[in-house]
């Protein structure tokens, strides 16, 4: 019955914030997009036989010198730019949610560790984290980025960007979520029904996964949603940097890097639109995760 109040009051909260509801509707027609990418796509970008250098810098079908077949232009390998985006999308989507995945799962596993310990193995554990908040993931990824081009070539990286991307955006952001979790453990572990668990002879392992690591999934879910957009926003820049996904596999910060050349000589829309698609990605997760944050926080409440 608690339970069914509670589901009930979600979708009524939820409902009644448009900018919620709005957020939502975007990112689920974004995710649709990324999903459903081979069936939408008029082109596929990876396969050099579609293409046609005759077609690079083709402008949008609306202006004069725009063609039917390229809704929003071409690029300068002469690439549709519709499919491009929408393949562009699914491969910022997957490093962003996939760096999430792994960063919460260390940063839990750790922050939980830490939390129930404490301790000599406490200490170690945040101090370790202090370390690693020092290095922002830019540095990391500039860091092991030339020396894995450097090692492997600019043919073979790319076989490997994607998995690469995933785990240096993933391994740097990982403190965030031991720091929160920790908290949380540390104010769990002295509850009554922890003390009851530990009574009647349980492992600390069950009781640190079965009984106090779900009371604090809830900052870990506020946390992940923001975090997905910080991926993303993370990829773009490091492949704009010449650090993330390489021209020839389309991601939404390596069609803002490979068009950004011709922005000035009036090619803009290589550029602008899909640095209008990650600019919709990222503001409706991060609306989303602002009121899945004052929903779950009972000391914030709305009018």
């Amino acid at each position: 019955m608690l339970r069914k109040f509670k589901d009930s009051y979600f979708w009524y909260s939820f409902r009644r914030d448009p900018v919620a509801v709005g957020s939502f509707i975007i990112l689920l027609i974004l995710l649709a997009m990324a999903i459903f990418a081979p069936f939408l796509a008029t082109q596929n970008p990876y396969d050099g036989s579609t293409i046609d250098l005759m077609d690079a810098e083709t402008p949008p079908m609306w202006t004069a010198n725009g063609l039917d077949t390229f809704w929003l232009g071409t690029d300068a390998q002469g690439r549709d730019i519709w499919s491009t985006i929408l393949y562009g999308t699914r491969i910022s989507l997957l490093i962003g949610i996939g760096a999430v995945a792994l960063q919460s799962f260390m940063g839990i596993i750790i922050g939980l560790t830490a939390g129930y310990k404490g301790g000599r193995i406490d200490s170690f554990l945040m101090r370790v984290a202090d370390v690693q908040l020092s290095f922002s993931s830019y540095m990391v990824a500039i860091f092991f980025g030339a020396i894995l081009q450097a090692a492997l070539g600019v043919s073979r990286y790319a076989d490997v960007a994607v998995p690469f991307l995933i785990f240096v955006i993933g391994f740097s952001e990982w403190p965030q979520y031991a720091r929160t979790v920790r908290a949380s453990v540390l104010a769990e572990k002295k509850k009554e029904y922890v003390e009851a668990a530990r009574v009647i002879g349980l492992p600390p392992m069950r009781i640190m996964f079965r009984h106090i690591l779900p009371n604090t999934l809830t900052p870990v879910l506020v946390i992940s949603t923001v975090q997905v957009a910080n991926a993303v926003m993370s990829e773009a820049a490091l492949s704009f940097l010449g650090l993330g996904m390489p021209v020839n596999q389309p991601s939404l910060g390596s069609l803002i890097k490979s068009g950004f050349a011709y922005f000035m000589s009036g090619s803009w829309w290589i550029t602008l639109f899909p640095g209008l698609i990650l600019v919709l990605l990222v503001l409706s997760i991060n609306l989303l995760g602002d009121w899945l944050r004052d929903f779950l926080n009972p000391k914030l409440y709305k009018d």
